[in-house]
C-alpha cells in the first residue's frame, strides 16, 4: 500500500457548560484529569503513539490554560517537519468566530492546503480513552470511502445518550442513517442489545472534506456541526463508513480496559472517569508502557508522606499520588491528589479529586468534593459532607451529591 500523508485536527473550542465551575476560567480540554493530565493529552497522546506528527489543535473558548499547555508540552523537533500547533480562532473568513465544528475546520482550512495531505483525522479533544488511529486510516483507504466515523459499542438502553449510527445489517460497515438520540433504536446484527454511538473521531480524504465544510459554510440553515451536518451529508452520499472500535487492538491494553472511552460531559462522569483509575485492577489503566500517555513532568520532588505516631499516621490507599504531594499525618482514600497538594496532620480526605496546589489544614474533612487548583480548606473545616451547607456557602453540588468548589477559594 502506498503511504499515505495524514495530517490531524484536534477539535478543542469546547466551552464545556455541563462542567462549570470547572471551566470558568479554562477551556474543557485543559481541565485537568488523573492528576498530572489535562484532557486534550489523551486526544494527542494517541495521535503520536499512532504516528501521525503533525497536528493541529484548533482552539476558541477561554485558551490561554490550553495553549500554554500545549506550547510548553507538546514540543517536537522540526527537523521532521513535525508540529503539535494551537490554532486560535483568527476571523479569517468573516467577522465571526467559529459557529460549530464544521465551521472551525472551514475558516482554518489554510492549515489543511498549506501540508497538501492525503488523509485529515479529525478527533474531538475532551474523551477519554486509548486508540490506535492507524488502523482505523487503514480501514478507511481499504474501504473506498470518503468519510469514516469510529463507533464505539453502547449498551442499546442508552442509546438516548447518544448520537447512534445505524449500519446495514448486510454490510456493517456502512452507514444508513444517523440517529440524534434515539428512543426506539435497532441493535447491531451481530449483538442485538447493543448500538453504535459515535465517538466523535472522524477519517477524511482531503478533497472531500475541503468540499463537504465549503458547502456546509454557504448553507444558511446548517448548524455547522460535523455530526449534525457533516457526517449526514456524506450518509446521504453513500459514501460514509463506520469504523467499529471493537476491532482497535491498542499495545498494552488488557481485556478490563481494552473498549474504555469516556464522555466526560458532566461533573460527575468526570469525577467516575477519575476513579476509574484507582481500583487495584483499574478500569483504565495508567501504567500501559506500550502506549504511554504523554504530558508536562515538572521539577517537583517526589511525593513525600511523614509521621507515624499513634493516631497521626501520615498515609494514601486506593488513591493515585503526584509529584510534589505531601501527606503529613493526614489520611487519603480512593483520592487523586495532584502535584503540590499538602494535607496537614489530622485531616481525612476520601473518595475526591485535588487538583495542583489544593492544601487541605488540619482536622478538616473533605469527602466526595472536587477541588480546583488553589483551594485552601481551613483548619477544622468540612467539604463535602453536608450538601445544603455547601449549596449555602455558594459550591456547585450534583444530583449525586457531589461537591465542587471553585479555583482559588478558601474554605471556611
Amino acid at each position: 500500500m502506498v503511504q499515505k500523508k495524514v495530517l490531524a485536527i484536534v477539535l478543542a473550542g469546547g466551552e464545556g457548560k455541563r462542567l462549570m465551575p470547572l471551566t470558568t476560567a479554562r477551556a474543557k480540554p485543559a481541565v485537568p484529569f488523573g492528576g498530572l493530565y489535562r484532557l486534550v493529552d489523551f486526544a494527542l497522546s494517541n495521535l503520536v503513539n499512532s504516528g501521525y506528527l503533525q497536528i493541529v489543535v484548533l482552539t476558541q473558548y477561554k485558551s490561554h490554560s490550553l495553549d500554554r499547555h500545549i506550547a510548553k508540552t507538546w514540543r517536537m523537533s522540526p527537523l521532521l517537519g513535525n508540529y503539535v500547533a494551537p490554532v486560535p480562532a483568527q476571523q479569517r473568513v468573516g467577522k465571526h468566530w467559529y459557529l460549530g465544528s464544521a465551521d472551525a475546520i472551514y475558516q482554518c482550512l489554510n492549515t489543511i492546503q498549506d501540508e497538501n495531505p492525503d488523509i485529515v483525522v479529525v478527533v474531538g479533544a475532551d474523551h477519554v480513552y486509548r486508540m490506535d488511529f492507524s488502523q482505523m486510516v487503514e480501514a478507511h483507504i481499504e474501504s473506498g470511502a470518503e468519510f469514516t466515523v469510529a463507533g464505539i459499542r453502547q449498551p442499546i438502553d442508552t442509546a438516548d445518550q447518544f448520537g447512534v449510527i445505524d449500519t446495514d445489517p448486510e454490510d456493517p460497515t456502512k452507514i444508513r442513517e444517523f440517529l440524534e438520540k434515539p428512543t426506539d433504536p435497532v441493535g447491531l446484527a451481530d449483538s442485538p442489545g447493543e448500538v453504535l454511538a459515535s465517538m466523535g473521531n472522524y477519517v477524511f480524504n482531503t478533497d472531500a472534506l475541503i468540499e463537504a465544510v465549503t458547502a456546509d459554510a454557504a448553507d444558511p440553515d446548517s448548524r455547522h456541526d460535523m455530526g449534525g451536518d457533516i457526517a449526514p451529508a456524506f450518509v446521504e452520499r453513500g459514501t460514509a463508513r463506520v469504523y467499529d472500535f471493537i476491532h482497535n487492538d491498542v499495545p498494552g491494553s488488557t481485556d478490563r480496559d481494552r473498549q474504555y472511552w469516556r464522555d466526560v460531559g458532566t461533573i460527575d462522569s468526570y469525577f467516575e472517569a477519575n476513579k476509574d483509575l484507582i481500583a487495584v485492577e483499574p478500569v483504565f489503566n495508567l501504567y500501559n508502557h506500550q502506549w504511554p500517555l504523554h504530558t508536562l513532568y515538572t521539577s517537583l520532588p517526589p511525593a513525600k508522606f511523614v509521621h507515624a505516631g499513634s493516631g497521626r499516621l501520615g498515609h494514601a490507599a486506593d488513591s493515585i499520588v503526584s509529584p510534589g504531594v505531601i501527606v503529613s499525618g493526614a489520611t487519603a482514600v480512593g483520592s487523586i491528589m495532584s502535584p503540590g497538594v499538602y494535607l496537614h496532620s489530622w485531616a481525612s480526605v476520601s473518595d475526591s479529586v485535588l487538583m495542583d496546589d489544593v492544601v487541605v489544614d488540619r482536622h478538616a474533612q473533605v469527602h466526595r468534593s472536587i477541588l480546583d487548583k488553589g483551594v485552601y480548606v481551613s483548619e477544622r473545616a468540612r467539604v463535602g459532607l453536608d450538601p445544603e451547607e455547601d449549596r449555602a456557602r455558594g459550591f456547585t453540588v450534583t444530583e449525586s451529591g457531589l461537591t465542587v468548589v471553585p479555583k482559588g477559594t478558601v474554605v471556611e
